[in-house]
């Protein structure tokens, strides 16, 4: 939406154009808050600030672009309420259900564990791997789990009662990675894609327990692969290239290859609304089926918007890049400034903001574009993962130094140290409600933390 031409004092006030946006541009109802940027800088203070840093004309015809910031606000995690023992190994993965309500972890010791968060406890243990379970991955519409791992298969969980419902056998080596067909293109969800060190990826049916097809063109194994919401499935490898698929057939559609080194970590602006479907931070839950799709298509187009889906890209070449890969194959942006592999990249719910972490121990934040808003220096050991608050205000990060961190993107500073466990850091989820932060580490613990 264009606004009007306004002349305005150039020691205009954050709080003012909030009051100005709100009650005479769009008339709202009520006041919502909002984010604003003169050529991709954010007013933080007033925008005289703005003028001077980037020795803009203060006479001449300035654009200026708002965007909404989510309405409710997430506390930042600041203890330890509960450490949960039953695990015998390593916890490798930790991950909520898209309403937020439930846990599962999946350890070297060869189970998946289902937790109720209110009681803290497990209330199922899921027995089937032989080897370790590398990663656990839940429905969009939270009825299904899956997990996969080094014993090369895929396992379908009940998640109400931990029944092990199906086994997908294909892979030839360790599975790496998995993702679920998005709810509004498939409300049944019952379909994901596999990544596997074999340099496969597959395609099933999980309840029919049937490959649907293979994507056998990587000359290496398959490090990560992610399904969008545009008919297009990615994937990274250690070939150096991200291979672009369709998700009916699995024509390959497109190479992306400006990576000198393995890829390690591919992320899509719209990652956070395609893991929770229809669910958001009101709690509502869709009994039908065809409504929960039609809410799913209703937030993921509102974080798309009118372009394509972004994809980014980190590598051990120490770089990221920023693709648009349902348009082409050259990168919009490529971000330097790591001096060690990247090991995450991660979009935040709103698609606004990226988060890298390394091994150089630092954690850098881009906006969408790629242009570096700043570095957090902090951790002493290599960043191992990273979660977003879902208001996109804050992120967790789990480290080998046994430590977890909040950052504030906006303040862009360390908002709390959480010291505690006795080993590195794993895994780290921020359930989709904002209430929990789960992680799981090398000293066999399960913590909760809350506000």
């Amino acid at each position: 939406m264009t606004g009007p031409k306004l002349a305005l004092p150039k020691d205009i006030t954050l709080q003012q154009m909030h009051t100005l946006l709100n009650d005479h541009i769009l008339k709202n109802e009520e006041s919502l808050p909002y984010s604003f940027f003169v050529k991709e800088e954010e007013v933080v203070s007033d925008l005289s600030e703005i003028l001077e840093k980037q020795e803009t004309d203060d006479e001449g015809v300035l654009t200026i672009v708002y965007q909404p910031q989510a309405v409710f606000r997430v506390r930042s995690i600041t203890r330890c309420v509960s450490s949960l023992e039953g695990h015998s190994e390593a916890i490798l993965a930790v991950s909520f259900s898209p309403d937020g309500s439930r846990l599962a972890s999946g350890s070297g010791d060869t189970t998946i564990r289902l937790w109720d968060i209110n009681t803290g406890t497990p209330y199922a243990e899921c027995r089937g791997h032989t080897n370790w379970v590398l990663c656990v991955a839940w429905s969009p519409n939270g009825k299904l789990l899956a997990s996969a791992g080094m014993d090369k298969t895929i396992r379908i969980w009940d998640p109400v009662t931990g029944k092990q419902l199906s086994v997908l056998h294909g892979h030839t080596a360790p599975v790496l990675s998995i993702s679920w067909e998005p709810l509004h293109k498939n409300p049944e969800a019952n379909r994901l894609v596999s990544g596997s060190k074999d340099k496969m990826a597959k395609v099933w049916q999980v309840l029919a327990k049937r490959c649907e097809f293979t994507m056998a063109r990587h000359s290496e194994g398959i490090t990560n692969v992610k399904w969008g919401g545009e008919g297009l499935i990615y994937t990274a490898s250690k070939d150096k290239t991200i291979k672009v698929w369709t998700d009916d057939v699995g024509k390959l559609v497109r190479v992306l290859d400006k990576h000198a080194h393995w890829v390690n970590t591919i992320a899509l602006n719209t990652d956070y609304v395609l893991r929770t479907g229809s669910y958001d931070h009101t709690g509502v839950a869709y009994a039908d089926p065809k409504e929960a799709q039609k809410r799913a298509l209703e937030r993921y187009e509102e974080v798309k918007g009118k372009g394509g889906e972004i994809l980014v890209s980190g590598s051990d070449d120490c770089t990221c890049y920023i693709w648009e890969a349902a348009r082409g194959k050259d990168p919009i942006a490529h971000m330097t400034g790591h001096s060690r592999l990247i090991n995450i990249v991660s979009f935040s719910p709103d698609g606004n903001l990226i988060a890298s972490a390394a091994f150089d121990k630092n954690i850098r934040l881009w906006n969408k574009n790629g242009k570096h808003l700043s570095t957090f220096r902090g951790h002493v050991g290599e960043v191992y993962q990273l979660s977003w608050s879902s208001d996109s205000r804050m992120f967790v990060s789990g480290c080998k130094d046994s430590t977890m961190k909040v950052w504030d993107t906006k303040e862009q500073n360390l908002v709390e140290d959480l010291p505690g466990h006795a080993d590195e850091v794993f895994s780290v989820d921020w359930s989709p409600d904002g209430t929990w932060v789960a992680s799981g580490s090398k000293d066999k613990l399960l913590k909760l933390w809350r506000a």
